[in-house]
């Protein structure tokens, strides 16, 4: 449940953190990507929570893990609206989500094959830590 509260708090900040850029003076542009920039740079703990002892420890890594990614999404969601026509929007989107369940996907697969050969979540936190690499990038 914690996890979960923690990712409803990251989708509220992430459109609140671009909005505020936005309030500054920052282009919409620029103030989606600095708050997306922000959240894939959230993301890279993640890498040191196969290595936690204490339960709360490892809930606060994974949770500001899944902060991070709804708040990118947050702002990746709207991101056609602000670069596409409005009658491309529904098309990038239905595209983009296409792609995302396909990832999805292959991930659970990539994910199965991994715990079969190695026996731990090790690399896929590794790969979950890496902004570059990640699903959510």
């Amino acid at each position: 449940m914690a996890i979960y509260l923690l990712s409803d708090i990251g989708s509220v900040a992430g459109g609140w953190g671009s909005s505020r850029l936005m309030k500054i003076g920052r282009t919409v542009n620029a103030a989606r990507k600095i708050t997306m920039l922000i959240c894939a740079v959230a993301v890279v703990p993640i890498l040191f929570a196969q290595f936690v002892s204490q339960l709360w420890i490892a809930v606060a890594i994974i949770g500001l893990a899944a902060a991070a990614h709804q708040a990118w999404s947050a702002n990746l969601m709207t991101l056609p609206s602000d670069m596409f026509p409005r009658a491309a929007v529904g098309s990038v989107v239905g595209i983009g989500g296409t792609a995302g369940a396909v990832g999805g996907m292959l991930m659970s697969k990539f994910n199965g094959y991994i715990l079969g050969v190695f026996g731990s979540y090790q690399p896929i936190f590794a790969l979950a830590g890496v902004p570059i690499l990640s699903p959510s990038s």
